[in-house]
This record gives structure tokens, sequence and C-alpha cells, in this order.
């Protein structure tokens, strides 16, 4: 098997790493924190393909952050959402949603703060991620932002891993094969 998987986005290329995830399975690992040029790129090429009547850009912790923050840079946003992956002193009446995640291999569970509830409360939001993989996480996301009241316009990431690049209910630039070993 490989070492590296070539991965070119947006006009830059990266050599992933193959991580090997289960007896059967492995993936180009893709880690966006640190890389600012990927991050201000792809954030850039994204922000082109979303639609104008967007509220809110939310994502969960942590890896999307970056690319949230670039984003809400780009199209003119004053503020965006990060939903937690545990409920911290802070937060008030946090709501919940909880998803079996391939990349912790546990369930996981997500919170808004009450304040971003009722930001969010019968508004337009764009989901943002690096990676969607099965798509349980973005759809923990997507039934967290609708219990909030809000409606998920568009859902959006980098890359699509292995069958998330069949969907046609996201917007992404790539997509990252699985290898099955």
């Amino acid at each position: 098997m490989k070492k590296h998987y070539e991965l070119k986005v947006a006009g830059l290329t990266r050599n992933l790493p193959i991580i090997q995830v289960a007896d059967n399975l492995a993936i180009a690992s893709f880690v966006l924190l640190g890389d600012a040029e990927m991050t201000t790129v792809a954030a850039s090429e994204i922000a082109k393909r979303l639609p104008e009547n967007i509220d809110f850009l939310v994502t969960a912790e942590a890896k999307g952050i970056p690319l949230l923050q670039e984003l809400a840079r780009i199209k003119g946003f004053k503020s965006y959402i990060v939903a937690r992956k545990s409920v911290k002193s802070y937060m008030e009446s946090p709501l919940e949603a909880s998803v079996f995640s391939i990349t912790t291999q546990k369930e996981q569970t997500l919170y808004l703060d009450g304040h971003d509830v009722e930001l969010i409360k019968d508004k337009k939001v764009a989901i943002i991620d690096d990676v969607i993989s099965t798509g349980e996480s973005l759809q923990a996301l997507v039934n967290l932002v609708e219990k909030a009241g809000a409606k998920v316009v568009v859902k959006a990431a980098i890359l699509a891993e292995g069958d998330a690049a069949k969907r046609e209910d996201i917007v992404f630039l790539e997509e990252l094969p699985l290898f099955l070993l």
C-alpha cells in the first residue's frame, strides 16, 4: 500500500499520510489545523459556492474553526457559531445532539450555548466542515441547528471522503478516497 496520497485542492498540493483506522480501512489524513495557506485558499473557493442568503455560519469544534474564521472574514460576517464537544462552564441552557463518529470511534455529543441558540433561531444557516465522510457528524450538526429552530440552507466542506462524494446535498471542493485493505 502507498504511504502517501497526493491531494490537489484549488491549485494547492498536499501529500497526505495514509493511516490505517480499522482492520480493513485506511484514510488519507487531512489536517487543516495549522495549514494557513490551505485554509485561506479553500475558504475563498467555498465562499464562491455559498448562497447569498445566509445569516450564520456554523461548524463543530475543532478542525473546521479556522475555515469558518476565514469564511466569515471573506463573506463579511461579524461572528460565527461553533458547536462544542463538551459543555463549558460559561454555557447557559445548552442544547445537545449526539452522533457516533468514525473519527473518534465513539458516541459524540455536540452542544450549542443557549445564547447561540437564540441567535440562530429562525435564521438561515450554512454548516461548514473540513471533511465530510460518513456524514454522521454532519447530521448531528444539522439536527442540533434545526433543534435550535434554524434552517440549514447549505452544507459545505473542503473534502468529501469516500461515498460522501456521491452525495448531491453537499458542496465540496475535492474528493478524498478511502483505502480498503
